[in-house]
């Protein structure tokens, strides 16, 4: 079996239709015969951006609250890296929350 990476990453609800379709564009979210497959659910991401930081949301050294979509999808590894530098370039947070998962053979 190859291997499998799951991706987890917030972004802002509003732009969460935009990066899911780029992420899956990238190769993620392919299980079987299916494409596009994800999971999401909302909470809400704090923040503060310190004085180094060009926040795209809040002020400089202000706590900042957003409503956000956790978006969790699976990507092999022959596209991990297109899909994370594709969460990079769409993603509209200086420093998106990702995190990368090695999911084991079953």
């Amino acid at each position: 079996m190859k291997e499998k990476f799951k991706i987890v990453v917030y972004v802002p609800v509003e732009n969460a239709d935009a990066l899911r379709e780029a992420m899956s564009n990238a190769g993620a979210g392919v299980i079987g015969n299916y494409t596009h497959c994800s999971f999401s659910m909302r909470g809400v991401g704090r923040f503060k951006p310190q004085e180094e930081a060009s926040p795209t949301i809040g002020k400089v050294s202000e706590l900042e609250q957003v409503e956000e979509e956790r978006i969790e999808t699976i990507c092999s590894a022959e596209k991990l890296e297109d899909v994370l530098k594709t969460i990079k370039e769409v993603h509209p947070y200086e420093e998106p929350a990702t995190d990368v998962y090695r999911l084991e053979d079953f």
